[in-house]
């Protein structure tokens, strides 16, 4: 096992009865200091926490235990499901975040992120779909870790998956506003990665948020909340292997 280094948080509370861990969410810290950030998820006035935090030189902080439920998610859905927090585990990886000056993730984070979340996966048989990011359960309100996150690496490691297709193509075949079959296969395949309250043949504010997540995750880089040629590729690789 990882060594952590202990800073307990007061703000967790038992997982409901019957409850299997089976999800990772990724986010980042968005405050200017990996400190600031730890000391906020320690006051038990603010009610927010992780299990882990991932300061940039590499070292793991442990928050919450892990059988324990910590408040990372809010209010969150995923693939049918509400109330993440019941059921994952939260990692804090240390980054400014877009507020304060979103940077790119040092290596040596990303090797400690690796061993982590290669060791949760182990203790509780997470498959690699599972690992997701805060933007992707809640759309409308985070954008974190972010369309510098490296995605790609972990899926090397099976801590996520990722498509073989690249997002090239960006002639838009889709954008806020439209209706119609184009779009109607747009949201079902976003419901089928795990995106929740689309519109069957209407391209809302639902849809451009949970596209952007999308985006952010599978196609870093261009996030438009637009519907391209490259975006609907990856969408409908990226479904087809969430639903085999």
């Amino acid at each position: 096992m990882s060594s952590y280094i202990e800073q307990s948080s007061p703000n967790w509370n038992e997982r409901p009865c019957g409850c299997v861990v089976d999800t990772v969410i990724l986010h980042y810290t968005g405050m200017k200091t990996g400190a600031e950030a730890i000391a906020r998820l320690r006051d038990a006035a603010t009610q927010v926490s992780a299990h882990y935090v991932v300061e940039e030189d590499g070292r793991i902080f442990r928050l919450v235990a892990e059988e324990k439920r910590a408040w990372h998610a809010g209010v969150s859905h995923w693939q049918g499901r509400d109330n993440i927090n019941d059921c994952s585990i939260g990692v804090e990886i240390v980054n400014p975040g877009h507020e304060f000056g979103y940077r790119a993730f040092p290596t040596p984070q990303i090797n400690g992120l690796i061993t982590l979340l290669s060791g949760i996966k182990e203790r509780h048989g997470i498959p690699a779909a599972r690992f997701i990011g805060h933007s992707d359960i809640a759309p409308q309100r985070k954008i974190d870790p972010g369309e510098l996150f490296p995605w790609r690496e972990l899926a090397d490691y099976g801590l996520g998956v990722v498509s073989i297709n690249p997002c090239l193509d960006q002639s838009v075949v889709a954008r806020k506003g439209d209706v119609g079959d184009v779009v109607c296969d747009l949201n079902k395949l976003l419901g089928i990665v795990g995106y929740h309250n689309l519109g069957d043949g209407n391209f809302g504010s639902g849809t451009e948020m949970a596209l952007r997540a999308f985006q952010r995750h599978w196609c870093p880089e261009h996030v438009t909340g637009e519907l391209d040629v490259g975006t609907q590729q990856v969408l409908s690789d990226i479904a087809e292997q969430l639903s085999s």
